[in-house]
């Protein structure tokens, strides 16, 4: 599946709402939880953490793991880096224990997550994501659990990109192959195997020709960890070779006027509050329709700039691109005595 990043449109899917196993993709959403904790004050860069048993690296002997011990005091710095960069099931463990007490508790925690991303046919059992059936998700639901982390948080992303991380004198690569191709700007973001479904990857970049174009491509159950990133590296070539991003409607530009009653001034603005994009076909850019419907035509002073009073449509052709908030772009504040009961007449009889 392809996905635009800003605004999750998919450009190029097969099944991707089809159930599978996301194997260590999983840990985007146990990486994601950390950065909101993180953000909320909750936990620190520098708080320890004691590892428990259940976190023991050794009960992992034959999965990815940043081989911690029981009873050692590790950094959740230290602990994310190893979730993220060397995928280790022990570290997911231990910070799930740090957040909610306990793995199950944690999980809960993911599937709240989920719900409030609009993740729907998503539900986690661990926070590592090794094997058990009812342990689920789809290529879609990752590219929105994706665009969250690249979207709200910009400092838990940027770890995705770091290519090798040491931790007890044991120094490991990222096993996302993409971080090293020059010839793209891959930035991210995790790579996942198990035996029951393959080999898995979600990769991200920014387009070189087209700044602020960023593509996500998910890769569900490839051969080796060599076709997966060939598999990526398609997917993102075709996006960049064969869309871009347009602009169909420019933030705070008037697309028209309102008639307002008892207002210091009788007519407001409307337009969008920030510019509307969308990633179309490149020979699609130039067909955009834009038009704009009102929720009511009775509107009265006073009125907040950012007011949403309707929709802004956008065609491409016969084809609907989107629909957006309309709202008021100048404030206006009531009129004076006089002004409200030539207003009352004229909203009377008009």
């Amino acid at each position: 599946m392809l996905m635009d990043s800003e605004t999750g449109r998919v450009l190029l899917g097969q099944n991707e709402h089809e159930r599978i196993y996301p194997a260590s993709l999983t840990k985007m959403m146990t990486s994601y939880i950390i950065g909101q904790e993180i953000m909320a004050g909750r936990l620190h860069y520098d708080d320890q953490v004691m590892i428990s048993e259940n976190a023991w690296s050794k009960k992992y002997s034959d999965s990815s793991k940043m081989f911690i011990k029981v009873g050692d005091t590790v950094s959740v710095k230290d602990l994310n880096y190893g979730i993220i960069i060397q995928s280790g099931n022990d570290a997911c463990v231990a910070m799930a224990e740090r957040i909610a007490g306990s793995q199950d508790a944690f999980a809960d925690l993911m599937n709240q997550w989920a719900d409030y991303r609009g993740m729907k046919n998503t539900h986690f059992v661990n926070a590592h994501g090794l094997f058990d059936e009812n342990h689920y998700s789809t290529a879609y639901d990752l590219g929105i659990l994706s665009r969250a982390l690249i979207r709200d948080e910009p400092e838990e992303y940027r770890i995705y990109s770091i290519k090798e991380f040491t931790f007890n004198k044991i120094k490991q690569y990222n096993r996302n192959r993409l971080l090293w191709d020059t010839s793209m700007e891959f930035d991210g973001i995790k790579t996942g195997h198990l035996s029951e479904v393959g080999y898995n990857l979600v990769a991200s970049g920014l387009s070189k020709e087209n700044p602020g174009m960023r593509l996500i491509a998910v890769i569900i159950g490839a051969q080796s960890e060599k076709a997966r990133a060939q598999e990526a590296k398609k997917l993102m070539l075709y996006g960049y070779n064969f869309y871009r991003r347009f602009t169909p409607v420019k933030g705070k530009t008037a697309l028209g006027t309102a008639r307002v009653y008892y207002g210091d001034t009788n007519e407001v603005q409307l337009g969008a509050a920030a510019d509307i994009s969308e990633v179309m076909p490149r020979n699609k850019g130039d067909s955009f329709q834009v038009e704009y419907t009102l929720k009511t035509n009775d509107l009265k002073a006073p009125i907040k700039a950012g007011t949403e009073f309707g929709t802004i449509t956008v065609k491409s052709g016969d084809e609907k691109v989107g629909e957006y908030p309309l709202v008021a772009l100048n404030e206006i504040n009531e009129c004076g005595f006089l002004g409200k009961i030539w207003d009352w007449f004229m909203h009377l009889f008009l």
